[in-house]
Formats: structure tokens, C-alpha cells, sequence
């Protein structure tokens, strides 16, 4: 997080010189990491509530799915390495457009980032000072990495 804090900086400085911003010092300074604390325990809390009305009747309250029936798991090594290097926002996309399976897109933008922060929080992802939000330019900046990257 701090190095994408200095890039920003230098790319800032860099821009207020009136010289042209190089294309991978904006993106460095924009992506950040699920390790970063990308949501809230009050957002995941809510995202919680969401899942177990929404969710739960098909994943399960424990989210361990039914395989039998081809639903799958939405905690543990699968799950995370399935979506290792992938956007949070990949992951939003396919809850709001598929779930739940009886209404596909019925839910706010808001519930849908609300129950991806559940979902990260339950995968053992650190929570932060900012919510998730709802915004699928800013989703497409956080990164799902397996383990924490190098500092």
C-alpha cells in the first residue's frame, strides 16, 4: 500500500509540473489488494444479514454449497484461488447478474457489495477503515490476491 501511496505522490507531482502522467504510474497508484482492507466490518456485518436472506437458502449458512447439486462453496482455497488475480469487481458482475438464481439482478447495487465484503470478510480478508463500494470502476481496481503481497 505504501508504494502505490508514493507512485500516487510522484505521479501528482509529476502532473502539477504540467508533464504528461506515465499510463502504468496511474494504474500502479489505482490498484489496491483485498489484503488492503477494501470493506468494512459494519458493510460485511450488513453483507452478512443480506447473504443469510438472499443467499443461504441454496449456499448454505455455513457457505459451504452443495456440491450434489452443483452450488458451489463461497469460503476456503477453492473459492479464493478461483478468483486469485481477478477483480473484485469480476466477482460483484457475477452475483448481481446471476443471484439470486429465483431473481437474478433483483437486489440494490449496495446489497450486492455489501454480501462481496461479507464474502471477502468470511475468507479471512482484513476489513478497513472505507467500505466497498459500489462503483464498478473502483471494483475493477481491487485485486484478489491468495496471500498478501510484498510490502
Amino acid at each position: 500500500m505504501m508504494a502505490a501511496l508514493v507512485v500516487a505522490s510522484v505521479a501528482a507531482s509529476v502532473h502539477a509540473a504540467g508533464e504528461a502522467l506515465p499510463a502504468a504510474a496511474v494504474q500502479a497508484a489505482a490498484k489496491r489488494s483485498v489484503w488492503d482492507g477494501v470493506f468494512t466490518d459494519a458493510q460485511a456485518k450488513r453483507g452478512r444479514e443480506s447473504y443469510e436472506y438472499s443467499c443461504a437458502t441454496c449456499h448454505l449458512p455455513s457457505l459451504e454449497g452443495d456440491e450434489a447439486r452443483d452450488i458451489p462453496a463461497l469460503y476456503g482455497d477453492d473459492f479464493v484461488g478461483e478468483w486469485t488475480r481477478k477483480p473484485v469487481k469480476d466477482l460483484y458482475d457475477l452475483i448481481r447478474k446471476m443471484m439470486p438464481k429465483d431473481a437474478p439482478g433483483s437486489l440494490k447495487n449496495e446489497t450486492y457489495v455489501d454480501i462481496v465484503a461479507y464474502l471477502l470478510q468470511s475468507n479471512e480478508f482484513p476489513a478497513g477503515a472505507q467500505e466497498l463500494p459500489a462503483d464498478v470502476a473502483a471494483l475493477e481496481q481491487v485485486i484478489v490476491e491468495k496471500v498478501p503481497p510484498l510490502k
